[in-house]
């Protein structure tokens, strides 16, 4: 019995100290809160208003892409990639630049029917077997011919000496490339057709490594491939394109690209028209800055420098006459599935004007007088 009250006034002292303890806690939660609360009004309070000035001030966010093909070739292409200058002239209206590699030019028009490119740089006969296949695409502009930077090679020690002795040879190139329309002129030249030679397609790193192993007969091919297997005593030129080209390379994009982005393509032009420029003043500096693109030397770089011809040039009627020309060649030679309006795929001459440089036209213009 004497030990019922203090165990009496143990529990009760326990359920005292419960109480103290819960309300504490309470307590404490509620004052947590409440200055949580209070800071959390006092930075509310204290942040400044933004001002009219600090969003001006903002760049413009960068959610559109331009993706344009990457040249490894001696062009202003290169030029203005390494000069970021499109970069510079496309940010204020929020669009980056992404450059993609393709093997040639039929790969960079199968990309571009498939929205996996915007702008793409070819030689004639891509965007015709591109027509043929149905694809939309734009013709943007045209450049010289630079027909000596392509060329037909041969191994070093082959016997042959001429194009007819190619008769019944393997000869590589990439199907509808300039490879494939120059090697079409060249057996003309030489009274033979196509038929008579061996046509071995490949693209070209695949055709550099057959060309290297002795298993084709010849190559038609361009720079940087003509000039690194010279050097390397791999192959030599047997015939160059300086007196078999008529056409010059052409800028394109898919017509969806155009309507939706005109001001994006004028502004490509005029950068890569200043880049052309630029190019064909420095060869120095310009085969400096290609070393590491071309894997050349830059000594050699200079001297390829001669091979091209530089500037674009515009959209005119001779222009799409002699392409409507090349698709007509392709379709006699039954290697398009039906005859190809070329005009389809160009702009009008109003629509020209406002997309392409002035100073290419003025130049034009002074050049037919």
């Amino acid at each position: 019995m004497s030990f019922s009250k203090p165990k009496f006034q143990f529990k009760q002292g326990l359920k005292t100290t419960r109480r103290s303890l819960l309300f504490m806690l309470g307590y404490g939660l509620v004052l947590s809160t409440t200055l949580s609360s209070c800071n959390q009004a006092e930075q509310t309070t204290q942040q400044p208003t933004p001002t009219t000035t600090a969003v001006s001030n903002e760049q413009p966010k960068t959610d559109k892409v331009v993706r344009v093909v990457r040249s490894k070739q001696l062009s202003a292409l290169a030029i203005l990639e390494k000069q970021g200058s499109l970069e510079k002239r496309l940010a204020p209206l929020g669009y980056k630049v992404e450059w993609a590699e393709f093997a040639a030019g039929p790969q960079q028009l199968e990309a571009l029917n498939a929205n996996g490119l915007d702008i793409a740089s070819t030689a004639e006969s891509p965007p015709i077997f591109s027509q043929a296949a149905g694809a939309p695409l734009v013709y943007l502009a045209t450049t010289r011919p630079s027909g000596k930077a392509v060329s037909l090679i041969v191994p070093t020690n082959s016997p042959i000496k001429s194009v007819a002795d190619l008769k019944g040879k393997k000869v590589a190139f990439q199907k509808a490339s300039i490879g494939h329309y120059l090697l079409v002129k060249a057996l003309e030249s030489a009274g033979l057709k196509l038929s008579d030679v061996q046509s071995v397609f490949l693209p070209p790193p695949d055709a550099n490594v057959a060309f290297s192993q002795d298993k084709v007969d010849g190559w038609f091919i361009w720079e940087p491939f003509v000039t690194r297997n010279v050097q390397n005593k791999i192959g030599r030129v047997l015939v160059d394109g300086g007196s078999l080209r008529d056409t010059g390379n052409f800028y394109s994009t898919s017509r969806q690209f155009y309507q939706a982005n005109p001001d994006v393509i004028k502004i490509f032009l005029e950068e890569l028209e200043k880049a052309e420029l630029w190019t064909k003043d420095h060869p120095k500096e310009v085969a400096q800055l290609l070393a590491p693109v071309t894997q050349l030397d830059a000594a050699t770089l200079e001297i390829m420098h001669n091979k091209y011809d530089y500037g674009l040039l515009p959209i005119t009627e001779q222009v799409i006459n002699k392409q409507q020309e090349v698709a007509d060649k392709w379709y006699s030679l039954g290697l398009i599935p039906k005859k190809v309006n070329v005009r389809d795929g160009f702009l009008t001459p109003e629509e020209y004007a406002k997309i392409t440089p002035s100073d290419v036209i003025a130049r034009s213009s002074a050049s037919r007088k």
